[in-house]
């Protein structure tokens, strides 16, 4: 499907396995977590899905909106702090979860507990060897090696990469699992 011209390209990891969230029902929403503008959440609303787009900034959820609104889209958007240290997320709410570029640890807890049994997790960010391509650089936001997947250890592993991409070239560690029924 043709993307519109006011809506950025999703994640190729997004694009490479849309199929496992428009196959089947999900068990709730989608929650695109620190969303930023949306491309992703976005690119899924287009599809029919509904989606929540959660950012700590305004501006990126106006954009989100903005961007819904030529697409002829209905979204929810949430305005949380999700690095405040309180529990953000609402427990056993969310069919899908998708967290792109953004990593905050003591948030990990919350995303397990707010996807629903059998919710499916697509999650992709930069890993320790990043510096040597870019920011980020602080090593509070970059994963250590196998630390996303010992994360999700025991959820059903569908997709699991950790290494080097180009175009432009990062290093990241992504993940698609399903949580245990």
């Amino acid at each position: 499907m043709m993307l519109e011209k006011t809506e950025s390209p999703p994640s190729r990891l997004l694009l490479a396995h849309v199929h496992l969230l428009l196959d089947s029902p999900l068990p709730g929403p989608v929650l695109d977590l620190a969303c930023g503008e949306g491309r992703n959440g976005l690119f899924l609303a287009g599809r029919g899905l509904p989606v929540v787009f959660c950012d700590r900034s305004e501006t990126a959820l106006d954009e989100v909106r903005k961007n819904a609104s030529k697409l002829g889209l209905s979204v929810v958007t949430w305005q949380l702090d999700l690095e405040s240290g309180r529990e953000v997320l609402p427990k056993n709410r969310f069919g899908a979860i998708l967290v792109f570029r953004y990593l905050h640890r003591p948030l990990i807890p919350q995303i397990k507990s707010s996807l629903k049994k059998d919710g499916l997790l697509i999650y992709e960010t930069f890993t320790v060897n990043q510096p040597q391509f870019g920011r980020p650089r602080n090593p509070d936001y970059l994963l250590r090696p196998g630390e996303l997947l010992d994360w999700f250890s025991s959820w059903q592993l569908l997709d699991y990469y950790e290494g080097t991409r180009h175009d432009p070239s990062r290093a990241v560690a992504s993940i698609i699992c399903r949580k245990p029924l």
